[in-house]
């Protein structure tokens, strides 16, 4: 099954941001932006792709640990930015140091579970809102995020979540994600 660990966002702070997005519907090119389906946004940590079932008890046991290492954490959902010309993204704000931990940890887990990881890099918070197949000039939709300021809530766990990919060949269809796994941080709960 494809895999990866997040952060979920509550749902009156997803409510804030689809409130936004909608407001970015109006801006010159939106038409040509493919927008991520709204029951799946989220802060992939670490993305594992593939995984064999065998290797799920381990990797659960080893994600447990990890959330339990870490303690709750304050995030808000804030401001926008691109990866080229190609991803259009909200980012977070908050207590981020902790947030990268939490995704190395998720990384380590999945690592020494003996999940075969793609190259390790600085790990960036963000929630991909709209993707572009066409050259396209995000600056605009960035302008239009940079005054967004969600409420703060406070990270309660980490989430294991599986990815269903479209199969239909619906034009327009988007993934599926269930979560599968979760466990609280800092050991609450």
């Amino acid at each position: 099954m494809r895999l990866f660990a997040a952060v979920l966002p509550p749902r009156e702070q997803l409510t804030e941001l689809a409130r936004v997005v909608d407001r970015l519907g109006h801006v010159p090119g939106a038409e040509r932006l493919r927008w991520t389906s709204r029951p799946g946004w989220h802060f992939t940590l670490a993305f594992m792709g593939e995984v064999d079932d065998e290797l799920l008890p381990d990797l659960r046991e080893r994600l447990a640990r990890a959330a339990h290492r870490t303690p709750p954490f304050g995030l808000r959902l804030h401001g926008g930015g691109h990866f080229g010309r190609a991803v259009l993204w909200t980012g977070a704000a908050g207590d981020l140091d902790d947030m990268r931990l939490l995704a190395e940890r998720a990384d380590a887990a999945a690592r020494r579970a003996g999940i075969p990881m793609d190259e390790h890099r600085r790990y960036q918070a963000h929630l991909t809102i709209a993707r572009s197949r066409t050259d396209l000039d995000l600056g605009p939709f960035v302008e239009a995020l940079a005054s967004f300021e969600g409420t703060r809530w406070q990270v309660p766990e980490l989430a294991l979540v599986r990815s269903n990919l479209p199969a239909g060949g619906v034009p327009g269809e988007q993934p599926r994600y269930e979560t599968v796994g979760a466990w609280p941080l800092g050991g609450a709960g």
